[in-house]
């Protein structure tokens, strides 16, 4: 997998069945989860991303994440400073200055595992998402680790440690070569004042934008 393909959402706890709708008694979680994002038109917040590649070091990069219905999200790292992770609800762009390119792929077709993250942009509904649904507790807080539907994706588990207000506090995503990706959010604001352009990709003077490798 590519750096742009492991870098946008582990556990050791059986799943349910394929298929298998998800407990009764983490349905009111679940719903509470869902209504938060489903009204929310936009959010910001801190985050800070941990990636393990197999056979590589962890490495930790950090930023603001800006999001906006619809399709719509910017990651402004502060950490490496300069780079960004934005899409315009068509397309993905990846900006990292040491490379002095930019590159772009269809949202639909982008590998990145920052990617599951994009549900928050539109009508979040586990059941149809996720083919199965298993939960463990954390202190009063709740891990929800889902498996996608698809297997055709570049990630095979994602999990959401939920607040029992339903606010996601990190994301852990587990790709398909084992590699991990792990988020930390803070600071969360819900429909707080976000331009429009801020999810319109301008490159720095000089910067070529090229399409991404499948």
């Amino acid at each position: 997998m590519t750096r742009l393909a492991a870098c946008w959402l582990l556990a050791a706890f059986p799943a349910l069945a394929a298929d298998a709708p998800a407990p009764s008694n983490i349905d009111p979680l679940l719903r509470s989860v869902e209504n938060r994002y489903n009204r929310a038109q936009s959010l910001t917040l801190a985050f800070s991303e941990t990636y393990a590649g197999s056979g590589r070091p962890a490495q930790t990069e950090s930023g603001t994440l800006y999001l906006r219905k619809p399709g719509r999200m910017r990651w402004d790292y502060s950490a490496p400073p300069g780079k960004v992770f934005l899409s315009d609800g068509k397309n993905v762009y990846l900006y990292s200055p040491e490379d002095h390119r930019a590159e772009k792929s269809k949202l639909k077709e982008s590998e990145d595992m920052r990617a599951p993250l994009a549900f928050l942009l539109g009508r979040l509904d586990f059941s149809k998402e996720f083919r199965s649904i298993a939960v463990r507790n954390e202190g009063p807080d709740t891990w929800i680790v889902a498996e996608p539907k698809s297997q055709n994706l570049a990630y095979k588990k994602v999990e959401f440690l939920a607040l029992p207000s339903g606010e996601i506090r990190r994301v852990r995503v587990t790709g398909q070569d084992q590699s991990k990706l792990d988020f930390a959010f803070s600071g969360e604001q819900l429909n707080a004042p976000v331009s429009p352009a801020l999810f319109i990709f301008r490159p720095p003077p000089g910067v070529q934008i090229v399409e991404a490798e499948r």
